[in-house]
């Protein structure tokens, strides 16, 4: 296992946007290696930072990045979509900001144990919780056509998805795939030559796919920030930096719906949901990376991040 040392995407640009309170409690949802927790705790007096991540192994890694800051930080093993019982368990009920990063950390991709990566091979697995029951070889070697077609389609936006599927299901009716490269090799053999030649890695989609299934991300991503808003206090933010489009749409549909407010249909004259606006919008477009960020961290180009602010 390599060091776990993460360079943090966006991190002046989160910093900004949750205008940070020196006596404010704050929750890291995806701690990862710290970056901008380390950051975050920086800017406390009396106030608090709450990490939270369900990787151990950047649990361990942020702790010790962040024991300058003492009892100003507590740090909590869970996953963030259940981010209300970590607080719950610490005795917080509400906060004044909380940030999700929701990118694979640079040392799971990099680590070749962790099976994440295309690019160097290593047993199937993907899980960011090594604890969880469900890994990459599982669904690679037991899932059915149909499932595997719809995850590659849908979450990886493979147009090869049926081909890919088909190959992979051929392949493990005579033996289990079980390493990275061995699915690799699948992959390569069932798309068109054409495809092959693009500049995009063949296998980038589909391990993309297979890791959001195995992690339940656009899942947990939805149900954290049902979570989220309600934990704001007045004046609190959430900043969120996701990476692909998948994502980024949960985000701002969710961001969009909490600030509308009344669920109405057009048509009615007048609201009778009595729903009322939970935030306002601090980005009308999403923020990105500068040419600076992108020149020290190319894996930045795809990130992007929304805030909004608590009603």
């Amino acid at each position: 296992m390599r060091e776990f040392h993460h360079v943090s995407v966006l991190l002046d640009e989160c910093i900004e946007g949750l205008n940070i309170r020196s006596d404010g409690i704050y929750v890291d949802g995806t701690l990862g290696g710290g970056g901008h927790s380390s950051q975050i705790a920086a800017r406390l007096t009396t106030g608090r930072l709450v990490g939270i991540d369900r990787d151990p192994v950047a649990l361990a890694a942020a702790g010790k990045r962040l024991e300058p800051y003492g009892d100003r930080v507590s740090l909590v093993h869970a996953n963030y979509r259940r981010m209300d019982q970590a607080l719950s368990g610490l005795g917080i009920g509400k906060v004044d900001g909380i940030l999700l990063d929701l990118g694979v950390s640079s040392p799971q991709l990099d680590d070749g144990e962790r099976g994440f990566s295309y690019m160097t091979d290593a047993p199937l697995d993907m899980r960011m919780n090594s604890q969880d029951a469900c890994d990459a070889r599982q669904i690679v070697n037991t899932w059915p056509y149909e499932e595997l077609k719809r995850i590659l389609y849908e979450y990886g936006e493979e147009r090869y998805a049926p081909q890919i599927a088909a190959a992979i299901c051929r392949k493990r009716e005579t033996a289990p795939i079980e390493t990275t490269f061995q699915l690799v090799d699948v992959i390569r053999c069932a798309m068109p030559p054409a495809a092959l030649r693009e500049k995009q890695h063949p296998a980038k989609r589909s391990f993309q796919a297979i890791r959001i299934a195995v992690n339940d991300e656009l899942n947990g991503l939805s149900e954290a920030l049902e979570r989220a808003i309600p934990l704001l206090a007045p004046g609190g933010r959430l900043a969120v930096i996701t990476f692909h489009s998948l994502e980024d749409r949960i985000v701002k549909n969710a961001m969009a719906n909490a600030a509308k407010g009344c669920t109405c249909p057009p048509s009615f004259p007048v609201c009778v949901c009595g729903k009322t606006p939970q935030v306002k919008l601090i980005t009308k477009k999403p923020i990105v990376s500068g040419e600076a960020e992108l020149e020290r961290n190319p894996r930045a180009r795809s990130a992007k991040l929304r805030v909004c602010q608590k009603l």
